[in-house]
């Protein structure tokens, strides 16, 4: 059995009136959930799921990034203040 979404608005308490809505949004891009290519018109309410979850993902990404950044940051702090040590070469 394949579930299909209705057309009611509760913003207009009637059907969709698609085009004519300002709501009514065409979304380009990739599933965060199946990774398949996304060319879609639909109400933006309707998007809000898919774009809530895509937001929460390059969120995540963006905190990995940083902590990744802050983590080499330390090492190059911490051997710069590292005291140096000195070489002697032999005497010839």
């Amino acid at each position: 059995m394949q579930i299909k979404p209705g057309s009611f608005c509760p913003l207009i308490q009637a059907d969709c009136k698609g085009l004519e809505c300002s709501w009514f949004t065409q979304v380009r891009g990739t599933n965060p959930n199946t990774g398949k290519e996304v060319d879609e018109w639909g109400c933006a309410v309707t998007w809000l799921p898919v774009l809530l979850i895509e937001n929460s993902q390059q969120q995540r990404q963006t905190g990995a990034a940083v902590e990744s950044f802050r983590n080499e940051a330390i090492k190059a702090a911490a051997l710069l203040a590292a005291p140096r040590q000195t070489l002697t070469l032999p005497a010839d």
